[in-house]
């Protein structure tokens, strides 16, 4: 048996920020203000920006061939996890939405529920609450995302697998080029799927960023650093079975909940768009689990 993957530690720094939930929001949009307005962070250009060279970037068409080869390496027990997590997503309906958090919920609701129904598929999902101090360049945050644990009896050994209903969403940047466009809106809609695979596609739209910022002569902001996302899913965390603060069904503000609604909208029809586009390659392609030509070329395109 491998070690216990549900215990986390983050206690004290978790119970010092309970009294002040928001305070990462609020820091990072004054980060982001500061950044707006001057060009770089309050600790200076040095301290913030990026300060890679010109050269070293990589050619956009290497790193959309990336993220294709990426999406489908995958483990039959990642695959299985999706298809379910897909499924469960186009089943919710907006009566099933109720508030499980004071303050702004940006679709906690959505998580928790999602959740739920992976737990009564058999799955032990919980909604993971991570919280980090700034330092250096990182400024601090949170970050809310599910988790699955698989055990060693279910794929051999114990698993832990990421799951973030809006994957594409922590990767929109200011003024991005076609090409960045078409790579962020080649990722999936839902990411399911392990940490060290999660780090590589972290890396690669990085690198698309540096790429598509340089173009109009901007700066690598410090909350599209790859230090900044990877703390969004490295930080300790507090898994979550039940609601995060204690309130009843549907007691919320509907201008802090109602949006969720509508984020629900958006991301099943992007996730039936994501379907559709599949099942069309597959049949254009004669994809099968036995027959992987347009993998294999990727795979054969990125081997050093």
């Amino acid at each position: 048996m491998g070690m216990d993957l549900r215990v986390v530690p983050a206690e004290e720094w978790w119970n010092r920020g309970r009294d002040s939930s928001h305070d990462g929001e609020r820091d990072l949009g004054l980060m982001v203000t500061d950044f707006l307005e001057t060009g770089v962070g309050s600790g200076g250009a040095g301290s913030w920006c990026s300060s890679d060279s010109d050269s070293g970037f990589p050619d956009p068409s290497y790193l959309s061939d990336k993220i294709q080869y990426l999406k489908y390496s995958m483990a039959q027990h990642e695959t299985e996890v999706l298809s379910a997590v897909r499924t469960l997503m186009l089943t919710i309906k907006e009566k099933d939405l109720h508030s499980v958090k004071s303050g702004t919920c940006n679709a906690s609701c959505i998580r928790f529920y999602l959740a739920k129904l992976l737990r009564l598929s058999g799955y032990d999902a919980a909604v993971c609450s991570a919280r980090w101090q700034g330092g250096g360049k990182v400024p601090g945050g949170d970050n809310e995302y599910i988790d699955i644990i698989l055990s060693d009896s279910e794929v051999g050994q114990d698993d832990r697998l990421i799951v973030d209903i809006d994957f594409r969403s922590h990767f929109e940047i200011a003024r991005a080029v076609d090409s960045y466009q078409r790579i962020m809106e080649s990722l999936p809609v839902v990411y399911v799927g392990t940490v060290a695979r999660l780090n590589q596609f972290l890396q690669v739209m990085v690198d698309a960023a540096k790429f598509s910022l340089k173009q109009n002569s901007m700066p690598l902001p410090p909350w599209r650093s790859l230090n900044y996302l990877r703390s969004k899913w490295h930080s300790p965390h507090k898994r979550h079975l039940g609601p995060i603060d204690q309130q009843g069904p549907g007691m919320f503000s509907p201008g802090l909940h109602g949006q969720c609604a509508e984020n629900l909208k958006r991301l099943q029809f992007a996730l039936q768009v994501e379907q559709e586009s599949e099942r069309f390659m597959k049949k254009k392609s004669g994809f099968s689990r036995r027959n992987k030509p347009e993998i294999m070329r990727i795979q054969g395109a990125l081997a050093p």
